[in-house]
């Protein structure tokens, strides 16, 4: 899986550091000069990590830690601030960051927060019992039940269901999904990405009539909780 990071700075010197240190790594790192910025793109994909500077022209840092995680509570927000901040750390932690590294800070530390803070992130998606109302995922006996009634899917359907439901209620992009579940050489196959949707749906019918999941028009599609 490749990993996107967004990384919002004013500093252009420290949007460079970032790209030149993480997309050697094999990650996918977006860089912003501004949150708003930050925000439009975050409207067509969500990341799976922010870093976010707190000092930057419009928006503040910590306000946009609050904005992103109101909308997106799964993105794991690493607060970037001058070192002896000790304002600035609390306050975003306090708006829901997930971790703190002061400025200037080292690369391999740099690297080190990035890794862990998404070892935490995924470990909703590693979970052994994931549930969501009446859908049941069983990972470690690779088992779904809906309602009770175990259904059969495939090893694709399976993990397109489970990528689901670790972020419910969230949308999920398309280009996200087809990242996740198919890999990058399927990159514009939508067509592949409907087929197991609707397989999906027709699959979980048979046990609830409650419509799981939803489709977000031009964008991607969500699990969403039984109300």
């Amino acid at each position: 899986m490749k990993y996107i990071i967004y990384a919002v700075d004013d500093d252009e010197s420290i949007r460079d550091l970032y790209k030149y240190t993480f997309e050697p790594l094999g990650y996918d790192c977006r860089t912003f000069n501004s949150a708003e910025d930050m925000f439009k793109a975050l409207s067509d994909v969500v990341p799976h990590i922010v870093l976010m500077d707190v000092m930057l022209p419009g928006m503040d840092g910590i306000t946009a830690v609050r904005k992103i995680k109101e909308s997106h509570p799964n993105i794991a927000i690493i607060v970037v601030s001058a070192k002896g901040d000790e304002i600035n750390k609390v306050r975003g932690l306090d708006e829901g960051a997930d971790d703190y590294l002061p400025k200037p800070f080292g690369v391999l530390e740099l690297v080190a927060r990035v890794k862990v803070n998404l070892r935490k992130f995924m470990s909703s998606e590693d979970a052994a019992i994931i549930e969501c109302g009446e859908i049941i995922l069983n990972n470690n006996e690779h088992v779904v039940t809906v309602a009770g009634a175990v259904i059969t899917f495939t090893l694709k359907e399976y993990n397109l269901l489970k990528l689901l439901m670790s972020k419910v209620d969230n949308v999920v992009p398309r280009e996200i999904i087809l990242n996740e579940v198919w890999g990058f050489e399927y990159f514009g196959e939508t067509r592949t990405l409907d087929m197991h949707i609707k397989s999906l749906r027709s699959k979980i019918s048979e046990a609830t009539s409650y419509q799981y999941i939803q489709t977000i028009r031009g964008v991607g599609y969500k699990l969403i909780s039984l109300k």
